[in-house]
């Protein structure tokens, strides 16, 4: 039989046991609803998404029409020779630029020389006898009249020879004409002013007037025109507008990046290509500092009218639903609004809204896939480093100043307005 003080103590151990045991689960338990989960507070609190915003702005908004042309010199002029002879002498450098009359080439004019010293020499001959046929009809008619020595079959023999010899002088002196002119074409002049290309025959070579190929091309580069393409339904707006005043047109590079000179709209053809269904246009350019070559592919904006005072917003803004088009707009208390609103139309990156928004209201541009109507968003503006947005009407986050959106170009959905942002990742 054990004795009761070692029961005593037996029973003091499973005690003191069990307590540690007791205290260690309900340790283990705390820890356990105290981990990385989040609490039922902090659960029920919605959380913000980033977005990307801007303002809308009201401004001046061109309206353009755009198209492929192509540029055609205002005048493009064959130079050939209109005699046979050899080539003697070039009087111009290859691309320089030319006036009118300017002398171009010389062809050996010797021989075109004695024609006509051969053909005045016929004229002065035939004048002579032309002048004693008129004195010797003259007086036969005389002698019919006063004494009869002269029968009238005599008279009217020598008239009959004053008129032929008339007609003898006349021919020679288009003979004459003719030598002067064939002489003249010896000296090849610029028939229009621009600039001359490279020369196709070289001197000493033999030309002829019935050549296939010029001997050189003048092609008038200022002014210089631009033919280009619209679709058959755009024609009839041009024309109304065209009604209204000169319309203007901005020749871009081929890739629709660099303007490269502005001039105006020329005319519309006459008929409409039924294999594209589009209509020529022609615009003509000054081009003083030769932007523009012919044959070269640019980029025509048609600027058909400037709404004043649009509401625009970035076309990035813009979302589609059942019900039409509509935006996300930020709400002083950084919640989103869905608002439908009515697109009068686009250009470029920017969208004219007419009714639905206002101007200098804060609209989502990007990450519009994470909202739904009421969502809370942080809008960031973007810069060097993502800044928070400051909604109009509410205080500025920044005791300093707000930050200043700048105008840019970058990406397809540059608005080039003012307070554009981008997602705080």
């Amino acid at each position: 039989m054990r004795p009761e003080g070692d029961s005593r103590r037996q029973r003091n151990k499973i005690a003191v046991l069990s307590s540690t045991l007791l205290l260690a689960a309900v340790f283990m338990t705390a820890c356990s609803q105290s981990g990385p989960g989040p609490s039922p507070a902090r659960a029920n609190t919605p959380q913000s998404v980033p977005v990307t915003v801007s303002l809308a702005q009201q401004q001046d908004l061109p309206i353009y029409l755009t198209g492929l042309g192509s540029v055609t010199a205002y005048y493009t002029v064959n130079v050939k020779s209109r005699v046979d002879g050899q080539l003697v002498d070039i009087k111009f450098r290859e691309g320089e630029f030319v006036k009118k009359g300017d002398l171009l080439a010389l062809i050996d004019p010797r021989p075109y020389q004695l024609q006509l010293d051969q053909a005045q020499a016929q004229l002065f001959r035939d004048q002579a006898s032309l002048k004693d046929a008129q004195l010797n009809y003259e007086r036969y008619k005389s002698l019919l009249q006063e004494s009869g020595a002269m029968s009238q079959q005599q008279v009217d023999t020598q008239k009959a020879t004053v008129d032929q010899l008339e007609g003898t002088t006349r021919n020679d002196q288009g003979l004459v004409d003719n030598a002067k002119l064939n002489l003249a074409y010896c000296h090849i002049t610029a028939p229009e002013s621009g600039r001359i290309g490279l020369r196709q025959v070289d001197p000493g070579n033999i030309v002829h007037a019935s050549d296939a190929n010029p001997m050189f091309v003048i092609t008038q580069l200022q002014p210089i025109t631009v033919l280009f393409t619209l679709p058959e339904d755009q024609l009839q707006t041009v024309a109304l507008h065209m009604r209204n005043g000169t319309l203007g047109v901005d020749a871009y590079s081929r890739d629709d990046q660099t303007k490269l000179t502005t001039g105006k709209l020329l005319t519309i053809d006459n008929q409409i290509d039924q294999t594209t269904g589009t209509g020529k246009l022609k615009a003509v350019f000054d081009n003083r500092n030769n932007e523009l070559w012919p044959n070269q592919f640019v980029n025509v904006h048609l600027l058909l009218e400037t709404k004043k005072n649009a509401t625009v917003v970035p076309s990035a803004a813009l979302q589609r639903g059942p019900q039409g088009s509509f935006v996300y707009v930020v709400k002083q208390d950084k919640t989103v609004e869905v608002r439908p609103v009515t697109v009068s139309g686009t250009e470029g990156n920017l969208a004219e809204i007419a009714n639905g928004i206002l101007p200098n209201e804060m609209i989502v541009t990007d990450g519009q896939d994470k909202l739904q109507a009421n969502s809370r968003v942080e809008p960031h503006q973007q810069g060097p480093g993502t800044q928070p947005a400051s909604i109009p009407g509410s205080p500025s986050p920044n005791p300093s100043g707000t930050s200043q959106g700048r105008r840019h170009r970058a990406g397809p959905r540059t608005s080039g307005n003012q307070n554009s942002g981008t997602a705080s990742q």
